[in-house]
């Protein structure tokens, strides 16, 4: 069970051509999934010559680099175009704070990259309708910056909002529409719990938990990192996503499974090795103790060479000097004094006793630098002789003293002869082997249920929030018994982070357990719990594309405000800003004259 990471590097998106069913008889709208964690898109087209598939798929993220020193300006890459996270970790940003879109100008920058690979060619503008999904119970704000996006700067005709996890529910209807359900939605930053009542969102009772997948990453990283010090570095985010999407899973009952994982042949039954990257070049033990003694012995040479060269070089400098100052002693003692005390200005010395005294010291420098050159040569000859084998040195003056000798371990040999195979047979057997392979594995054991487990146990890293069963039960117990046995006959989960095996399992038993005595619910898992959401609104805008219901026109939005949101059934409830009402101006105007005629009465 050792499984290598894939490290997959995202591949650039192409430059799609839309066909001509796009374009006629009228512009096909188009469908923008503008999640967290990936942004999908696509058109709503019902000809069947166009997919009925999102053609872009690309994580929510930029980076903008500081530019070249040369005079290039910034460059800036977005989604797929950056090819790996991780060596742009601390340049990349998103538009998101949790689950709401905040940083218009990256989000411009997302939407550019959309219409620009999807091949929308009209100039100045975008002529197709915009199906957009945003988060639950979205703030005016965030809609209103949007909307002002979207129709000042592309000029777009009109846009459609809803939230994903309700297209999902509108794609995997299995009753009659309307139909009453509760979903259950956890993505990249949030977990939402959403009651759905005839075909409508009941906002008043919505509920979120600040967990999702994002969490769940970060909290395994720090867990692998405390247990192998040693790969720090490599213990990436994209890598723990990885291990998130495809090792791990959620457990039915979780003190009952991590007694299981206490088992020693459990444990050796269900870990995953995750084996890191290696080189075989870096490792040094592999090297016999000869071929390390050879080694030293070459750098020790090549360090003598060394100190001999600098010592030959100083040396020769040390000559040169003393051999001008000599030659400028001679000038004293020939008698020629204007060249003697030109020479010592030269020299930056003040008396012929200064010139002495560095003769001096030049000429004990010049011998005992000769001193060490002899010395090291020496040194190196013996280093050369004892490198060879040694020989047995027989000694004839003492060889009645060696005769004795030998006759004395004779007498000991019967006693040797019986513990020296087994001192010598341990010595030949132990030879410690070190496996770098698996030195750069990473033991995947309870960490495989841990990490997931946060979105049902807040607390695990200190979070104090309610997870997704005491949730649930909160939000039924708003309703009435009859309207609690219509919301669990359809419990719908969909999202992301609902894709862990075992999951539909775990909330089918935490419902059991607050659900009365021999009541019936019914637990359903979305058919692509991520791609759900743009099939449903692919359908919806399919269904709706020639109804003026849930599409805000451009006259709405320049008569009503960004803010303004025309609901349908996969939509927000839209709740109007309520300004306090002002007092009327003439009532203003008139209250000072009547309190002048109080006084003046």
């Amino acid at each position: 069970r050792v499984f290598p990471f894939r490290d997959a590097r995202w591949a650039p998106d192409p430059v799609l051509a839309p066909g001509a069913a796009v374009r006629s008889p009228q512009p096909a709208p188009l469908v923008i999934d503008n999640g967290s964690f990936q942004t999908r898109a696509g058109w709503g087209c019902p000809d069947p010559s166009v997919p009925a598939e999102p053609l872009l798929r690309f994580r929510s993220l930029a980076a903008r680099s500081r530019g070249a020193r040369g005079g290039a300006g910034a460059e800036t890459q977005v989604g797929n175009d950056l090819g790996s996270p991780e060596p742009l970790r601390w340049l990349l940003r998103s538009p998101f704070d949790r689950n709401v879109p905040v940083q218009l100008e990256l989000q411009e920058l997302l939407l550019d990259h959309v219409f620009q690979r999807l091949g929308v060619s009209s100039q100045g503008c975008v002529d197709h309708p915009i199906v957009l999904t945003e988060a639950v119970c979205n703030p005016l704000y965030s809609r209103q910056m949007m909307s002002e996006l979207l129709f000042e700067c592309y000029q777009v005709p009109k846009v459609s909002y809803g939230v994903d996890s309700l297209y999902s529910f509108y794609h995997n209807r299995r009753q009659k529409w309307p139909c009453s359900g509760l979903v259950i939605s956890s993505g990249y930053q949030c977990t939402h719990i959403l009651p759905v009542l005839e075909g409508r969102l009941d906002a008043k009772n919505c509920k979120r938990i600040n967990l999702g997948g994002c969490q769940a990453a970060v909290y395994l990283q720090r867990l692998l990192q405390l247990k192998y010090p040693g790969h720090f570095a490599a213990i990436t985010l994209s890598r723990m996503e990885e291990i998130l999407h495809e090792h791990s899973y959620i457990a039915e009952d979780y003190i009952e499974e991590l007694q299981k994982w206490r088992c020693p042949e459990y444990y050796e039954n269900n870990v995953h090795k995750m084996q890191l990257p290696f080189s075989n070049k870096l490792l040094g033990s592999t090297l016999t103790s000869e071929e390390k003694q050879e080694k030293r012995q070459q750098q020790l040479r090549r360090l003598q060479e060394l100190n001999a060269r600098r010592r030959e070089e100083k040396l020769q400098l040390d000559q040169e000097r003393l051999d001008r100052l000599l030659y400028v002693q001679e000038l004293l003692e020939d008698g020629q004094m204007d060249q003697f005390h030109k020479a010592l200005v030269e020299l930056n010395m003040d008396s012929a006793e200064e010139l002495q005294s560095y003769i001096n010291k030049l000429s004990v420098s010049v011998e005992q630098t000769k001193q060490k050159i002899l010395q090291s040569e020496v040194n190196i000859e013996v280093d050369v002789v004892d490198s060879k084998p040694e020989t047995p040195d027989l000694d004839p003056l003492g060889s009645e003293q060696s005769l004795e000798d030998v006759e004395s371990i004779n007498e000991f040999e019967p006693l040797f002869a019986e513990e020296q195979p087994e001192v010598e047979k341990p010595v030949a057997a132990v030879q410690p082997v070190f496996n770098l392979a698996e030195y750069h594995q990473l033991f995947l054991g309870t960490e495989r249920i841990r990490a997931p487990e946060i979105v049902f146990q807040p607390s695990l890293i200190g979070e104090d929030q309610a997870g997704i069963a005491e949730t649930m039960q909160y939000v039924l117990e708003r309703y009435s018994k009859e309207q609690q046995a219509v919301l669990v006959q359809n419990v719908f989960l969909t999202g992301g982070n609902m894709m862990y095996p075992g999951l539909k399992a775990r909330v089918q038993k935490e419902l059991l357990e607050m659900r009365p005595f021999q009541s019936s619910f019914q637990v359903h898992l979305a058919s692509s719990p991520v791609l759900d959401a743009w099939y449903g609104a692919r359908d919806w805008a399919v269904e709706y594309m020639n109804r003026e219901e849930g599409w805000i026109t451009r006259k709405d939005y320049e008569e009503k405000g960004g803010e303004y949101l025309k609901e349908h059934c996969a939509s927000n409830v839209y709740v109007p800003i309520r300004l306090p009402k002002q007092p009327p101006r003439a009532a203003e105007g008139a209250a000072p004259g009547r309190a002048l005629a109080s006084g003046t009465g």
